[in-house]
C-alpha cells in the first residue's frame, strides 16, 4: 500500500506538476506598474525580481508589498538567521515546497542549523539534539501550522524567552512563508531541473 501511494504521489508530481502555471513575464513585456514594482524591487534588493517574486508580477502591488514584509522577517525580526531559517524549513516541509526548501536548506545550514536537524525535518521527524531555542522555535512553529493554534505552554514559553515581539515575529515568519509555499504551490512553481525534491508525507 505504501509502494501504491508512493508510486501515485510520483505520478502526480512528475506529470500534473511539470508545468509552471505563472511563468515569469519578460521584463521587456512589463506593463508600467510592473516596471514601476521591478524598479522598486531592485532598489531594495540589488536584483530584479526573481523566484516567488517573478512569479508574483502578475501582482505587482502584492509582489512588493509581499517584499518588503519578507526584508522585516527575513533580515530584522527578533530572530537570528539559524532561527529563522529553522522555521522557514519547518514550513517549507509542511507545505512540501520544494522550492522554499531548495533556496532556504543551504542559508539555514550556512547560518548553523546541523544538517541532521534539517534531515530529519526533510523526513518528517521531530529532530533529536535541538538546542533550547531550536526546541521552542520548532514547538511553536510546528503546532501552528499542524494545529493552526499554540498551546498555552507553548506559547509561554516562547513569550518567556523571546518576548511579545517574539511570538509575533515567529508567527509572521510561520505565515509570511506559509503565503509564499502556498502561491507557489497553486502555481506549480518549479525548480532547477538538479535539485533534489522534499520526500511526499502521507497526508
Amino acid at each position: 500500500m505504501r509502494l501504491l501511494f508512493a508510486a501515485l504521489i510520483f505520478v502526480f508530481w512528475n506529470g500534473a506538476f511539470a508545468q509552471t502555471r505563472l511563468p515569469d513575464i519578460p521584463p521587456e513585456q512589463y506593463t508600467v506598474e510592473q516596471q514601476k514594482a521591478a524598479q522598486e524591487f531592485e532598489l531594495a534588493r540589488k536584483k530584479a525580481p526573481w523566484g516567488p517574486f517573478a512569479m508574483l508580477m502578475y501582482s505587482p502591488q502584492l509582489m512588493n508589498n509581499a517584499r518588503a514584509m519578507g526584508d522585516y522577517l527575513r533580515y530584522n525580526s527578533a530572530f537570528d538567521a539559524r532561527l529563522s531559517e529553522f522555521a522557514i524549513l519547518i514550513t517549507a516541509r509542511e507545505w512540501s515546497q520544494d522550492y522554499e526548501w531548495y533556496v532556504h536548506y543551504p542559508i539555514a545550514i550556512k547560518a548553523g542549523l546541523k544538517p541532521e536537524i534539517a534531515q530529519a525535518l526533510k523526513e518528517g521527524r521531530r529532530p533529536e539534539g535541538m538546542s533550547e531555542d531550536e526546541t521552542i522555535v520548532y514547538d511553536f512553529t510546528i503546532e501552528l501550522q499542524k494545529n493552526k493554534q499554540v498551546s498555552n505552554a507553548t506559547f509561554a514559553k516562547t513569550e518567556s524567552r523571546f518576548g511579545k515581539k517574539g511570538v509575533i515575529d515567529l508567527a509572521g515568519i510561520s505565515g509570511y512563508y506559509t503565503f509564499l509555499a502556498m502561491e507557489m504551490n497553486m502555481a506549480r512553481h518549479p525548480i532547477p531541473a538538479n535539485a533534489e525534491r522534499l520526500p511526499r508525507l502521507p497526508q
